[in-house]
């Protein structure tokens, strides 16, 4: 076994640390020919092609600005490009426009559908999203259409902070209504008797930018605060005060709650009517973060059953909200309209980063904050493409399988492979790797760009270790595996003998399996979702387990058992195409001979 390091870039300009640049003016892109010639049987090579449009030689780039834009941000873009400041564009208007612009900037308002990349005929070079979230940004089709997206992560943190402590204190004391109260010409001092904040305990869910803000502040405040987040550093939260603890504590413990985390499949509706049974009778929540967070519907029974009792939103499912929401117009809950960005400061400051960075991505720089990936050679990607979901998905089977309140800090990466280190260049999987750690439980999108980046970011540090194996040199690799150090696991099994849990996976016809699981091994194919069972080994045992499943009506795709010997120790791997209910699942673990299981989603 070798250790090594990631391979020398033959062309340097390509590290992930330089910055690439072409004149704004040209583009680049990769056109396949595959056509046979009249007179040749043999497929004419792929090639490069550098255009430049004559309009844009002798002219500044055009930025189309379609949402309100601070005027620091605003002269920033002047010096470099001509502004076209064009507000309430229908979709129909903005389609029309855009193949005339180099650039498209936007806030939450304006959807930039593929339609709208369709029409830019290839000219549109970056769209820039002025605030975090990209919901309102079709993705997909800015990679198809080879444009850089970019957003403003960082701008606004302070005014979200400041926002939610404001609305904690407007809580507590019923500013609101009481405010409302009295201008509908009442006195009523005893009704809006409120509670002290002083030594009550706060739970701050998310210890990103943002929580850990509203952390120091409610200190000030004489609060105690814990926190929840699986990537938060003990260091960092020691350093400010705040103790680190898993969900079910910071849930059931807390007087009040500051809601701080991104949307994601993990955490969609993560308070719903379960978890709202969990926490103490009289709670109080503050969401200054995404609105499917919570459930609505299960929040309104909560407040009317008196388990939590006041509320503070700033966000919602659905912007605007109904005007008859049963929610919105609850006594016991204080409402803004979405302000948690709207300081005069944060405006400009937003302003400004989504200035710089359209300006850098139209000079050819590679921005950290760009939220999709770059264009790969077709060849490299083709090769890889297999391997690369492989990478992915380990990631992700890896932290579903962490516990505990200590977060994943060191992550090594192993790849087993007869090639040269100068064959395989491994940036692309480690990427993929760090967007499958990261991004189930992050609002951050992590690409080729960026991953490096977001993981020192988060002081995730992964090392990569390189197997060298006899064998054929046309396959990339034999196999990955992702180890976890210094970590809990919700499934004890994938704990190797080393203490780390540790997963591997191979390519297998194309598709990525899992081969192996702690120090057992498995061979399921990695397509829908899994569920890990540890077990004694004995006869009828998938059969319970696949009748469970049937009955349900959820496909079992592949199942595999690895054992230690017959009738010992043995971990069944099972692959689905749905997500089984909580019913079934609660089914299996009940089976006597099953001693713990897991279901992981891919």
């Amino acid at each position: 076994m070798a250790s090594f390091k990631t391979p020398a870039l033959k062309n340097p300009s390509l590290s992930l640390s330089s910055k690439p640049r072409l004149p704004s003016a040209f583009s680049v892109s990769f056109r396949d020919n595959l056509r046979f010639s009249r007179s040749s049987s043999r497929p004419q090579r792929r090639f490069l092609i550098i255009t430049a449009s004559a309009a844009s030689i002798s002219s500044k780039p055009t930025v189309l600005v379609a949402e309100k834009l601070g005027e620091a941000g605003l002269t920033l873009l002047k010096e470099f490009a001509n502004v076209d400041c064009s507000y309430s564009l229908s979709p129909e208007e903005l389609c029309t426009k855009i193949s005339l612009c180099d650039a498209l900037i936007v806030r939450s308002g304006t959807k930039v559908s593929r339609e709208v990349f369709e029409s830019a005929g290839g000219r549109l070079k970056v769209v820039g999203r002025a605030g975090v979230g990209i919901d309102n940004v079709d993705l997909a089709a800015a990679t198809e259409h080879g444009c850089l997206v970019v957003n403003a992560p960082t701008a606004n943190t302070v005014a979200a902070a400041e926002h939610g402590i404001a609305l904690l204190a407007a809580m507590a004391r019923n500013v609101a209504q009481a405010d409302a109260s009295m201008k509908a010409g009442k006195w009523q001092r005893n009704k809006y008797v409120g509670v002290s904040l002083v030594g009550k305990t706060l739970a701050v869910l998310g210890f990103g930018k943002v929580g850990s803000e509203v952390a120091r502040r409610a200190k000030g405040l004489g609060m105690h605060v814990i926190a929840h987040d699986p990537y938060a550093s003990a260091d960092r939260a020691r350093a400010i005060g705040v103790e680190l603890v898993s969900f079910e504590e910071a849930i059931s413990t807390a007087d009040f709650i500051s809601l701080h985390m991104p949307l994601t499949a993990a955490t969609n509706k993560m308070l719903n009517d379960e978890t709202f049974a969990k926490m103490k009778k009289g709670v109080r929540i503050v969401n200054v973060a995404r609105g499917g967070v919570i459930d609505e519907e299960a929040l309104v029974r909560a407040l009317d059953a008196g388990i939590v009792a006041q509320a503070a939103l700033d966000v919602f499912t659905e912007e605007p909200p109904k005007q008859d929401s049963k929610l919105v117009q609850h006594e016991r809950v204080t409402v803004t309209p979405h302000l948690g960005a709207s300081t005069i400061e944060a405006q400009e400051g937003v302003a400004i980063e989504i200035a710089e960075a359209v300006v850098g991505a139209l000079k050819g720089e590679l921005a950290a904050t760009a939220v999709n990936a770059p264009m790969v050679p077709a060849e490299v990607l083709t090769e890889l493409k297999p391997y690369v979901e492989l990478a992915e998905k380990l990631g992700r089977l890896a932290v579903q399988l962490v516990a505990g309140v200590t977060g994943v800090k060191n992550v090594k990466v192993s790849y087993a492979s007869c090639r040269a280190p100068d064959d395989l260049d491994t940036r692309l999987l480690r990427a993929m790797i760090t967007k499958g750690l990261i991004e189930p439980i992050s609002s951050v999108y992590v690409n080729l760009v960026n991953a490096d980046y977001t993981a020192k970011q988060r002081g995730l540090r992964i090392t990569e270790e390189r197997i060298v194996i006899d064998g054929s040199s046309e396959c990339p690799l034999e196999s990955i595996q992702v180890q976890i150090a210094n970590v809990e696991s919700k499934f004890a099994s994938a704990i190797s003998e080393s203490g780390e849990i540790k997963v591997e996976g191979q390519v297998k016809d194309g598709i990525p399996h899992l081969t192996k699981v702690g120090s057992f091994e498995v061979d399921v194919s990695l397509e829908g979702s899994i569920i890990l069972c540890r077990q004694v080994d004995q006869p009828g045992l998938i059969g319970k387990v696949g009748s469970i499943l049937g009955q349900e009506n959820v496909n079992v795709s592949f199942m595999s058992v690895g054992r230690i010997a017959p009738r010992k120790q043995a971990v069944m791997a099972i692959g689905v195409d749905d997500q089984p209910s909580k019913g079934s699942l609660q089914r299996i673990g009940e089976v006597p001979a099953i001693e713990e299981f897991v279901f992981l989603k891919l």
